[in-house]
This record gives structure tokens, sequence and C-alpha cells, in this order.
């Protein structure tokens, strides 16, 4: 606020604002005690508070609570309460808006009308300003909710909409990034148009816009999944924004709105801070050219030693670059002082001006304050880019293992076997984005051999089709075959078996009947499970089923079959290795007494497009009885972990770049202290207050840049050295050889954006002090 200017707000209109929000508090209490909420929540929420479990039981409380809203709110009587809730939340909106009119103007007092006029031109950007804008807030508050109910509508759109004739929709990944690109854009627009509209921030503003109008979706958002009556009226609307909320975790879908919520927040700060800068001087104005040489005289972050030695650092460590560049700067600076030594003998003012030079050339603090900023940004770029992409590595390969092993999606019948699945293979195979498909029988039983038993899934599988869905035909070890269980004749005898074959035979036992061995049908285990029940290729297993047999006095009996083992498989997951096995189709019917299948299982093109191609499988079935699943979510649990997991992951190591900005704060104030008189003769010859803000914006968004361009190389270096060179783990603990690494664009981009995006935040604080300069201070203090 300048010198001649004070602000007085309207006391008259802060004491109705006031009356107002006691109406109002008045009103929702009659609603909520005429909603028998008071009486049911209020005594056992003060309790909690007053007890000896302090603020935290109290918030606990609040949130048990909270998640039990809607359904106490389905079952009180509204109807009698609607109206004071409705009449107290008039009166708020009325105290909120009496709160800005108390603020909205301002009583001029002239204390110096020639000094007004002098700052006013000066720096027109702070002179004679309101402190409070309705058509700010307005831009403000329209921009955030159209971009909330954008990426609400834009995703449930998109999520839907046909590919093509078979009513393929978008990618789950690829239609939220459309429509969060949507609305982030709408959000930068909306604080762009408030913040030149008031020609600065205008934080109030802001505030009271993502309280008034942001916060109303995520919470009905929110309470979704734990209100029926919501799940009812807005449930098959929003059925797919669920799905993707449910991506991090089926218990904590509100996780991915609130975050949505957060990045809208940042992108309408963002925005208000571009149109600020662009407009504060009272006209657009966004050229960057002459701030952007101040910034690389004040801080020379491109410098080429710099650069090198940031780089060598992230790459080779801090250790041997740091005494490399000592040896080399050491060596330099004493040939140098040679080299003026001996000058000074012949040339006393040539000696003196090299010193000189010498002197100069030497680094300053706010350079060594910069190169360590550079380095810090750097070190949480590429940790992020190695951690991150070493976890969609382990993701990937598992990912793998388990399509691998299991398809891409299930076809299966509610309520009953699947008898007619030869018909659903036929129809399913015309289905675009299909390119195999195969039936399968699952159930559970015991594996025995010896006096050894295991618990199993048996699968019954086509071995003429499964090769086409699954890898299993390419994870049976040597020494056996899958073509086996439908030749069971084919499968080599065990050695034991042989030999007791070959004494009956030499002892007569037999004799006439060639003693023949009992052929068995073929069974294929996993490794584990066959180290554990001590068998191989040839060797006789045989399976139990608790309930399969006939009923006897005592009830069910269980029933057993002899099988031979045709071949041992290795997934390499421990969980399918010791509990899957496989039988032939035929025979698992047999052995369970069932008719048909359990259902269809399903291979696609693409395999991240499998949720939108079985949804057009079950449009082809013509729905109920069919029902179809997709690898996430029959698997959504252990990808939901592992997303959060690499979430959670992400936010920690951020915070080494949080660590990195507050180093550019540190720079940044340095500079604005150094260069008070400069900052005072640029103000004084015209310079807006937007001008000095771009002028230390420049500075910090040059560290970041830089430092997140170093960052990513070196990130990138590491990834294909972990992938190239591979660091070496124990297979039979981790289950694979080497540590796996896979690059994803979208991730390994994101890392250098969040890094300038916080640098770019980390600046504006020093920058908006150095714009606050008083020019009469600036050279005072010189």
């Amino acid at each position: 606020m300048n010198e001649g200017v004070t602000r007085r707000p309207r006391r008259s209109l802060l004491l109705a604002a006031g009356l107002c929000g006691a109406v109002a508090l008045g009103n929702i209490g009659l609603g909520l005690h005429r909603a028998d909420l008071l009486r049911n929540q209020a005594p056992t929420m003060l309790g909690i508070g007053m007890s000896w479990g302090g603020l935290p039981a109290a918030a606990r409380a609040f949130r048990n609570r909270a998640a039990q809203l809607p359904q106490t709110l389905e079952r009180t009587p509204l109807a009698a309460a609607r109206s004071y809730l409705l009449i107290g939340l008039g009166f708020w909106l009325a105290g909120a808006a009496l709160v800005g009119l108390a603020f909205g103007g301002l009583r001029r007092v002239r204390s110096d009308p020639h000094k007004a006029g002098v700052l006013a031109s000066l720096a027109p950007a702070s002179g004679m300003r309101s402190d409070f804008h309705w058509g700010t807030l307005a831009a403000y508050g329209l921009g955030f909710f159209l971009a909330e109910s954008m990426v609400v509508l834009a995703y449930a759109v998109l999520a839907g909409r046909s590919l093509a004739s078979d009513g393929a929709g978008f990618e789950p990944g690829v239609g939220f990034a459309i429509s969060f690109g949507v609305g982030v854009l709408i959000a930068l627009v909306g604080g762009f148009v408030g913040a030149s509209h008031a020609r600065r921030l205008a934080i109030p503003e802001a505030t009271i816009a993502i309280l008034y109008f942001g916060l109303p979706i995520p919470i009905v958002l929110s309470f979704l999944s734990r209100s029926p009556f919501l799940m009812m009226k807005l449930g098959h609307r929003l059925r797919e924004l669920v799905y993707l909320s449910s991506l991090l975790g089926e218990s904590r879908p509100e996780l991915g709105y609130w975050l949505v919520f957060a990045a809208l927040a940042l992108a309408l700060f963002l925005g208000m801070t571009i149109g600020f800068v662009a407009t504060s001087s009272g006209r657009f104005d966004a050229r960057f050219s002459y701030e952007r040489f101040i910034a690389s005289r004040h801080v020379g972050v491109f410098r080429p030693g710099l650069i090198v030695s940031v780089l060598a650092v992230l790459v080779l460590g801090v250790i041997p670059p740091l005494i490399l560049l000592g040896i080399v700067r050491a060596a330099q600076a004493m040939a140098e002082r040679v080299r003026i030594r001996r000058l000074g003998q012949t040339q006393p003012l040539e000696a003196a001006r090299a010193l000189h030079e010498l002197e100069a050339s030497a680094q300053t603090p706010t350079q060594l304050m910069t190169a360590i900023s550079v380095g810090g940004v750097g070190v949480g770029v590429m940790a992020l880019i190695i951690v991150l992409s070493v976890m969609s590595g382990f993701e990937d390969d598992l990912r793998q293992k388990i399509v691998g092993t299991h398809a891409d999606g299930v076809v299966l019948k509610s309520g009953e076997s699947m008898e007619d699945y030869p018909e659903v293979m036929a129809r399913t195979r015309n289905v675009r984005g299909v390119v195999g498909v195969t039936p399968f029988l699952m159930s559970e039983g015991m594996v025995a051999a010896r006096d050894i038993m295991s618990g199993a899934l048996i699968k019954g599988i086509d071995p003429q089709s499964a090769g086409s869905v699954t890898d299993l035909p390419r994870t049976i070890l040597p020494g056996g075959d899958l073509a086996w269980l439908t030749k069971p004749s084919s499968i080599p005898i065990a050695p034991d078996e042989a030999a007791l074959v070959e004494e009956a035979a030499r002892t007569g036992v037999g004799e006439g009947e060639g003693a023949p061995v009992e052929l068995l049908s073929g069974i294929i285990l996993g490794r584990e499970l066959a180290a554990q029940l001590r068998v191989s290729v040839g060797d006789r297993v045989n399976l139990i089923s608790p309930l399969g047999g006939a009923i006897g006095p005592t009830g069910p009996l269980p029933k057993a079959k002899a099988f031979r083992v045709a071949g041992i498989f290795y997934s390499g997951m421990y969980e399918y290795d010791s509990k899957l096995v496989y039988v032939l189709l035929q025979d698992a019917a047999d052995f369970f007494n069932l008719k048909g299948a359990t259902g269809v299982e399903v291979k696609v093109a693409d395999v991240d497009a499998a949720r939108s191609v079985m949804r057009s499988i079950l449009d082809v079935l013509d729905g109920y009885p069919y029902r179809t699943r997709d690898w996430g979510e029959m698997n959504s649990n252990l990808f939901a972990a592992l997303r959060l997991e690499k979430l959670v992951m992400g936010i920690i190591l951020s915070i080494i770049v949080v660590v990195a900005a507050g180093l550019i704060v540190a720079t940044v104030i340095m500079l604005v202290l150094e260069k008070r008189k400069e900052i005072a003769v640029l103000k004084a010859l015209g310079v807006p207050n937007g001008g000095i803000v771009k002028i230390f914006l420049t500075e910090g968004l040059q560290i970041g840049v830089l430092g997140g361009a170093l960052g990513l190389i070196a990130g990138l270096v590491w990834c294909v050295f972990i992938d190239r060179v591979g660091i070496r783990l124990d297979p039979q603990v981790y289950y694979i050889h080497a540590l796996p690494v896979r690059i994803v664009p979208f991730q390994t981009a994101l890392a250098p954006l969040v890094a300038v995006m916080v640098t770019f935040l980390a600046s504006l604080y020093p920058a908006l002090k150095a714009s606050q300069l008083d020019p009469a201070e600036g050279f005072r203090s010189e």
C-alpha cells in the first residue's frame, strides 16, 4: 500500500457480516437439531474432544462421524430441517458478501498529494488499488469450478466414447490425461483472467473461490462410494470415474479426487502468477528478453564450467569429481599467479590488470549458492527418475508374469457353469482387439504324492488353444510337454515305477499280460509344488477333492484320482509355482462332476485396452447372465498397492527438490540484497513491479530448468547403465535375475516439470519482496 492511501474497512459492513454469520450459525444449528444430528453426533464428539485422548482422538472421531454422515442423513427427517439449513446457508453467503464489500473500497486520505502522485507514477501497479475485486473472485471461482466439472464430465464422456463400431472406449490413462489437461488449462485461464483484472495475485479472492467453489465437488465424490443414496443417483453415471480413482486402492478412492483438487489449485495459482506478472504494468506485456538478459548477468547459470561440474557430480558421484575439480582449479590458479608474478617484473601495469581479472573471476558466494541450488535440483530429479523407473520395471515384470500365467480377461456366467462355452468363444473371437480365446475350469483341491500333501488350485485347460492366451507352453521346463495332456501314453514312466514293472515281469507277476503300466491322465505342476512333493516328470500323484465324492454316513466323502506328471512349469511367481496345477479340461470336469467350463479366457492385442475390449465383449454377449473381468480388476489390490507405493515414493523424493527450492529462495534473496541499488535504479527509470518480478522469477526458473535438464540426463544415464550392465539379484529370493528398469516417457518428463514448477513457486516470494522495494530506501541504503 502506498503512502498517502490509508486502508479503512467499513465497520458497519463488518458488523452486519457478523450478525449474518450469527444468524446463519443459529439456523444451521436449529436445522441440525430438527434433523436429530446434534443429539446423535454432538455428545460423542464433545466427550471425545474433552477426554484424555485430546486432539488426535477427536480428529479420528470426526473422521469416523463424517464417514457415517451420509447414512445418517438418509435416516433423518430432513424435510423438517431443510428450511433452516437453506436459510442458514443464505445468511452465510450474505455474510461472506458483506465481508467482501467491507474490504472492497478504500477511504483515501492523502497526506501528501505530490508524493502520492509521484509514487503512483513510479509504481502504478500498487498505487490507488482496491483490496477486493468481485470480478477476480468470479474469474477464480468459475474457472476452478469449471475445471473440476470438466475433469469429471470429460472423463465420463471419453471413457464411454466409441472409437469404433464395437464400442471400445479410451484406455483409462489416456482418457484421464486428456480430461485432466483440459481442466488444468481452464484453471490456468481462470487464474490468469482474475489476476489480470486485479493486477495482483489477489490471494483473498483465490482462497474464497477455492473454499466456496472448489470444495463441493471433491466432497460429494468422497461421499459417493460411502452413500447408497449417492451411488443410486450418480454411481451409474460416474462408474468409470470411480473405477479410475480406485486404481490407487479400492478402500481409498477419495485419494484420487483430492490429488486432482490439489493439482487444479496449483494450476489456478500458476495462472494467477502468470497473469499478475504479464499485466501488472497496466498493459499486457509477455516479453522476457530484457529480464532474461539481466537475470543471466546476475546469476550466470548457463556457464560451461558449472554445467560440466554439476553433470559430472550427478553421473560420477560427489567425491571423484570434486577431487579432480579441486586439483585442476588449484593447478590453474597456481600457474596463473606464477605468470602474473613473472609479468610484473617487466610489465607492472599489465600484471595489475591480469591480477584484477583473476580476482574478478573468482567464484562469489552467490555463484556458489547458485551451483549448489542447481545440483540440489538435479539430484532430486535424478533420484526421482531412477526410483520411478525401477519401480515401473518391477510393476511391468509383475504384470507380464500375471498376464502370462492368466489371461488378459475372462468371461464368466453368473450362478452356473458355462455349458455353452463353444458358442461364447465363437462370438468373442469376432470382437475387435481379441487375438485368442480358450475355455477353462477352475476349482480347489489337494495334491498328494507318497506321504506329502499340499493344497492346490486345479485348472482344467484346452492344450490346443491355451497357448494362444497364456504363456504356459513357454514356461514348461525341459523334460515335459503340454501336448502330453492329450496324449498321456507319451508321458515317460518314472524310473522307480519302471523298475517295479521290470521286477514284476522278471518274477512272473502279471505274466501273460506283459505287466502293463497303468495309463494315467497327465498333470502339470509348478516348480515349487513339485519340489515340495518331491516328484518329477513321470511320477504318480493323486488329486483329492474333499467334497467331490459320494455321500456317506457322515457326509460327503473325499474323491481321489491318480495322475501322472506330464511337465513342470516355472512362471517366476511363487504363488503360482506353489499352488497352480493344470489338467485336461475334460478330466477336470469329470473329476469335479461339472458340465462345461467355468468360463472363457481372452487375450487382447493391447493389454492396456483390456477393460474397453472386455466391455465390448459383454455388449456382444447381451449382458446378463454373462459378466466380464479384465486383468486389472482381478489383481486390483496388488497393482493398487504398487501404484500407491510409487506415488508415495515420488512424493517423498520430491522433498529433495523442495529442499533445493529452499536453497533457491536463499540464493534469490541474496541477489535481492546485493542488487538493492540496481533495483532502485530500475524502478526510478519506470520499470513496473511486474518487470522486477519477471527478473527474479527468470533467475529462479533458470536454476530450475538447468537443474531439471541435468537431472534428466543423469537419471537416463543411470537407468541405461542399470539396464545394460545390470544389478544382479538372487533369483531364489526375488524370483528375478537382475534389477528391472522401465523408462516411462510420461513420468520421466514429469520429474523435471515438477522441479521447474517448484523452483518457479520458490522464486515467487523473493521476487515479490524485490518488487516492493522503495526506490528511496534503495538509494538511502547505498
